[in-house]
């Protein structure tokens, strides 16, 4: 179970608390119109504080200092930048995500350590999977166990190197990998970057020899 802070709640801070809170985390919203909570219903077990989410009272409030994620989604990339930033940079956040509007200042966020969902619906299961995923969190069983799809965010152990340090021939293959909100086939040459989720193929004998490669144990 996390601890997660969402700040904005409209259409997206809506759906990504409702859709958390069905997982069986904690959930605090932030907003400064306490209307917008009526969306919640009346079974939103989450806690709901009005207030401006840059607010350290408010955050403090809200126990960001305890908190394992935040995602900043009020209408306006700037203030979702400097609530991003509060959270890094002075709480220490573990994870930080940021809605973006303008795609273009996405590499901006990027060197700033702050990951970025965009503004569709799609948005919401994307920072849902962000948020939740684990260290090595099998996704799909196939051959009744045999072989697992996992996804893990590229450790930094990886940052650098290429895909084919892991893809081993009947054992380990990188699938797919997410960057940027885009998700693409990597080829042995694909460089791995930070912030990478990766999406590969083990078969459940060498899953402690991939966890090994990426530095896990």
């Amino acid at each position: 179970m996390m601890k997660v802070i969402i700040v904005g709640c409209g259409r997206m801070g809506r759906g990504l608390s409702l859709n958390l809170v069905k997982k069986g985390h904690r959930v605090t919203v932030i907003d400064n119109n306490p209307e917008a909570f009526e969306a919640l219903g009346n079974n939103f077990s989450g806690k709901k504080i009005v207030g401006m989410g840059f607010d350290r009272d408010v955050l403090n409030e809200a126990g960001i200092e305890k908190t394992d994620a935040i995602v900043a989604c009020v209408e306006g990339d700037e203030i979702n930048a400097v609530i991003a930033r509060i959270a890094k940079n002075i709480y220490h956040v573990p994870r930080v995500i940021a809605r973006l509007y303008d795609p273009r200042k996405a590499s901006i966020y990027h060197r700033l350590g702050i990951q970025t969902i965009s503004t569709t619906a799609w948005g919401i299961e994307r920072a849902t999977e962000i948020l939740t995923y684990n260290q090595f969190d099998s996704v799909y069983d196939m051959g009744n166990g045999n072989v697992n799809l996992v996804r893990i965010e590229a450790p930094s152990l990886l940052v650098g190197r290429n895909a084919n340090y892991l893809n081993t021939i009947g054992e380990i293959a990188v699938i797919s990998i997410r960057r940027n909100n885009k998700t693409f086939m990597p080829t042995g040459g694909t460089i791995f970057e930070v912030d990478d989720i990766l999406y590969i193929s083990v078969v459940s004998s060498a899953a402690d020899k991939l966890k090994s490669m990426l530095g896990l144990f």
